[in-house]
């Protein structure tokens, strides 16, 4: 069987669940210990080793990335119902509270997804989350500023 025809396929039961049990672990180890955690802790939590972590998500920041890409999605859902208020000042206020949620539970932002924030480098696998969120608080103030209810004077 060739490579293209083994790319349309899903991954096996059992990769997908190591997967699943690294992000797992990942995010507990992060939110316990910060994102410095041990990740051959959190290869043994998931019950893999440290090839099939590293076969998986081959740098610390690509497992960061997947982990608050689970996280991100949560917050997207927020997002949603934050987009329907039609007061401005209401909708930064309950975005605001949403990514203090999301940031505070790795006791703030982690640094490296502060760096991929003000580098912006493509490859790095956290700066399409780091984008978003940008993009998302850039749209709020706006808005909010628009209505008048915070200062021109601030950015976002």
């Amino acid at each position: 069987m060739s490579s293209m025809e083994r790319q349309g396929r899903k991954p096996r039961a059992d990769v997908r669940r190591n997967r699943a049990a690294l992000l797992e672990a990942a995010q507990r180890h992060f939110l316990a210990y910060g994102v410095d955690a041990s990740l051959e802790a959190v290869a043994n939590e998931a019950g893999v080793g440290a090839g099939t972590l590293y076969r998986h998500f081959p740098t610390r920041d690509a497992l960061l990335a997947a982990v608050l890409q689970t996280r991100f999605e949560e917050l997207v859902a927020r997002q949603a119902d934050i987009e329907q208020l039609s007061d401005a000042a209401e909708a930064l206020a309950l975005w605001l509270r949403a990514m203090e949620a999301y940031f505070s539970a790795f006791s703030g932002p982690p640094e490296p997804l502060m760096a991929a924030a003000r580098a912006q480098e493509p490859d790095n696998p956290l700066t399409p989350s780091c984008s978003n969120l940008i993009t998302a608080t850039d749209a709020y103030v706006r808005a909010a500023q628009a209505a008048g209810h915070v200062r021109l004077s601030v950015h976002s």
